[in-house]
């Protein structure tokens, strides 16, 4: 019985995490424009997830922009943007982790320390694939920076709408 309800809970979890790439409706209310702020009432990834910051002294870190919206694409298309940032604290910077909310959006930051008054750059990438419908599917995503600031987490946003592309050929039915 006991392996029954961990392999139910697995097959839950898996289908939680599946759906959670699909629509985004719920994520939109989460989304700030405050370009000074960071969430920390947002959540884009569980506690047990969550990358550990940095120990030590703390700095802060300063967005030009924490929120990207790019419009309208056509389902398919990879939308890139670079959020640029600013230490603005007193001790070198240290970035240990910057986390897509799915599979779809994958972020790469510096990996070495950020002088005090130094800037950098937090590149992403949003993948449209199985995102769009006819009308436009809004898509909002977090990636979620860990870094040695209080507080440990800040969250940018990435969104915008997928529209089907009506000139792209139907997926062909597998073969028997």
């Amino acid at each position: 019985m006991k392996k029954l309800k961990l392999f139910s809970f697995a097959v839950l979890a898996c289908g939680l995490a599946l759906s959670a790439c699909k629509s985004d409706k719920a994520d939109a209310a989460e989304s700030t424009t405050d370009a000074s702020i960071t969430d920390p009432g947002a959540s884009a990834v569980p506690a047990a997830d969550a990358a550990a910051a940095p120990t030590g002294p703390t700095t802060t870190i300063e967005f030009e922009e924490m929120v990207f919206d790019w419009g309208e694409i056509k389902e398919g298309e990879h939308v890139k943007y670079s959020y640029k940032f600013k230490n603005t604290g007193s001790e070198p910077l240290i970035i240990a982790d910057a986390k897509g909310s799915c599979g779809c959006t994958v972020p790469d930051w510096p990996r070495e320390p950020i002088a005090p008054g130094a800037s950098g750059e937090i590149k992403v990438e949003f993948d449209s694939k199985g995102k769009g419908s006819d009308d436009g599917q809004k898509q909002t995503k977090k990636v979620t920076v860990t870094a040695n600031t209080n507080p440990p987490q800040t969250y940018l946003t990435i969104t915008g709408v997928v529209k089907k592309d009506p000139n792209a050929k139907p997926a062909s039915a597998p073969a028997n």
